[in-house]
């Protein structure tokens, strides 16, 4: 791994905090931003466009294979498949939860590794998702695991939508991010866990600014 390209690998289940403190961090530091999760989340829609069930693993790779995405990063996240915009498209739980369910193929994670290391580039990565510090950034200089307990995350998902005026069941929310976090620990390939020198930090009692600020000071040491 270059010393001119470090990366800042952080970790974590659904709802902890890593795409709002890993933006934050990266905008900081003027790093590039990659969202694993919006990588998996894309291709579940463009899973769905093709009409590939989501049982056809040997399909779901091929569409894996040949994903046209991009990714423009200002004060939000900005998606784009194909050049079409679909950010507020991979933002249902719908999409989530097919994400999760693709994400569980060893041969689909292997199709979009090359895409997710591609983000190394000068003068730095920050790097969200569940196996970023364990697989695809083993060598990471940082390494960060945010959790927080599942009714916190439940709430804070509940809210975000809401906020967008989205119609949604708080329990219901709960027992989605639940199963999620059943499916991502328990898969063979690539499970959600927590890299043996990465820094746990439990977001559940912590305010947007203390946890960058903890963050922070992981990376300056």
């Amino acid at each position: 791994m270059s010393p001119a390209a470090p990366v800042l690998a952080i970790d974590g289940p659904s709802g902890a905090g890593k795409g709002t403190i890993s933006r934050a961090v990266a905008k900081m530091r003027g790093w590039h931003y990659l969202d694993s999760g919006a990588i998996y989340r894309s291709l579940a829609i463009a899973v769905a466009r093709d009409k590939v069930s989501l049982d056809d693993e040997r399909a779901i790779v091929q569409v894996a294979n040949h994903l046209d995405l991009a990714f423009r990063c200002d004060d939000q996240l900005i998606v784009l498949l194909d050049g079409e915009d679909i950010t507020d498209r991979i933002q249902s739980e719908s999409c989530g939860n097919d994400a999760s369910k693709i994400a569980a193929y060893g041969s689909v994670r292997e199709a979009l590794l090359h895409k997710q290391r591609a983000f190394q580039q000068p003068p730095g990565l920050v790097a969200d998702g569940r196996d970023m510090g364990t697989v695809v950034f083993p060598q990471a200089e940082y390494k960060i695991f945010l959790t927080a307990s599942s009714n916190v995350r439940a709430e804070r998902r509940y809210k975000q939508l809401k906020g967008k005026g989205i119609d949604v069941s708080l329990k219901r929310i709960r027992s989605e991010l639940e199963e999620r976090d059943r499916r991502d620990t328990a898969r063979s390939h690539a499970p959600l866990v927590k890299a043996d020198d990465a820094v746990l930090i439990d977001t559940s009692e912590m305010t947007i600014e203390e946890v960058i600020k903890r963050v922070v000071e992981v990376v300056s040491g």
